[in-house]
């Protein structure tokens, strides 16, 4: 996920973001482009994480990238519940 262009960030924030809330299984206030926003913030932040944590596995990043949009989705639900 290194140098991507602008296209295949919002398409692998699409796919990040869409199984973040399928996976949390809960209606989120979020709607599509927050979800893929949350999936590029995941994407970013997740995959960079996860490879220094784990090194350069094959799908470490994806997993990092997902598990992280859960979080940042969780974190945005819940501020928005207040």
């Amino acid at each position: 996920m290194e140098s991507m262009g602008i296209v295949e960030w919002v398409v692998v924030g699409a796919v990040v973001g869409l199984l973040a809330r399928l996976l949390l299984k809960r209606t989120d206030p979020v709607g599509c482009l927050g979800t893929i926003f949350i999936g590029i913030a995941g994407a970013a932040i997740g995959s960079k994480v996860w490879e220094a944590a784990f090194g350069d596995q094959k799908g470490v990043a994806w997993i990092g990238s997902v598990l992280t949009a859960m979080l940042l989705l969780a974190i945005f639900s819940r501020l928005s519940d207040r």
